[in-house]
């Protein structure tokens, strides 16, 4: 890829300044595009990355917090594993340090990792409410920050983001995973304005209940009668459709954009219609 001369007001963080004894040595780009998955040990993540690795031509850097079922998935698909905790904004500026010293930069960031939490609102622990918004929200914003500057200075990229249609309706019970993920759509969309005018896109793709086991990571099952949950490959698929063809945004399946337009066309009768049938 063409290197662009950097931006003159481009910020520059504490950790990309050149130490005294100058910038840490990173690896040569190897001419592959690098895609950066998170949350690829298991679920939504581990299929993007085989869904990536099916593509070939791709340097892929897996990142997830169960070091040995992400080494499996890494080996599976050709990649390096990079194990981290992003609960903790320290976390993400490591694994970034580490993706640029083994591949030289980030083509496409795939930010899949994410929990939750479910119950009423009241009963959520403190601790609860801050691990799902640094996971599923803090996030996507810290890595976003540390992998964006390169991108801009290259002006081509990728960032895509995986939402959940809770963050398009909101869900009851499940109000700061909502939250989150609503925050995570409005975040992309400023990034959008902001970078216009760049070849650098931002996508979110929008799964509603998916066949992982994030149902049972959060401590309820999954109960609702509809949607059904999907395979994970499915959001794979819309996930590469995305970067492959610059989707900004892809709801998976396709018809949950129906009640998502429908709320933002009609609010008063969506929630009372989803107050009565929720």
């Amino acid at each position: 890829m063409e290197a662009a001369g950097p931006l003159p007001h481009s910020p520059v963080l504490p950790e990309d300044r050149p130490g005294r004894h100058g910038p840490a040595p990173r690896a040569h780009r190897t001419g592959a595009p690098v895609a950066l998955i998170t949350g690829a040990s298991s679920g939504i993540g581990a299929a993007v990355a085989t869904r990536f690795a099916a593509e070939g031509g791709w340097q892929l850097l897996l990142n997830g917090r169960d070091q040995e079922r992400l080494d499996r998935i890494a080996d599976h698909c050709g990649a390096t594993a990079l194990p981290c905790d992003l609960s903790d904004p320290a976390g993400c500026g490591q694994l970034v340090e580490r993706a640029l010293d083994v591949a030289g930069g980030v083509d496409v960031l795939v930010a899949g990792a994410g929990i939750g939490w479910a119950g009423p609102f009241m009963a959520m622990p403190p601790a609860a409410i801050d691990e799902v918004l640094a996971v599923d929200l803090a996030a996507v914003m810290h890595l976003t920050r540390r992998v964006l500057p390169d991108i801009v200075r290259r002006d081509r990229g990728h960032l895509l983001f995986v939402g959940s249609i809770a963050g398009a309706v909101g869900v009851r019970e499940e109000a700061v995973y909502s939250a989150a993920k609503a925050a995570v759509a409005a975040f992309a969309e400023s990034l959008r304005y902001e970078l216009a005018g760049s070849r650098v896109r931002v996508s979110v793709v929008v799964p509603g209940a998916v066949n992982t086991p994030f149902f049972t990571r959060r401590g309820a099952p999954y109960q609702r009668s509809r949607p059904r949950p999907i395979a994970p490959a499915r959001v794979a698929d819309a996930v590469w459709d995305a970067v492959a063809h610059e989707r900004s945004e892809v709801f998976v399946p396709g018809w949950l954009q129906l009640p998502a337009r429908f709320k933002g066309l009609a609010p008063a009768l969506f929630r009372r219609l989803a107050t009565r049938f929720a």
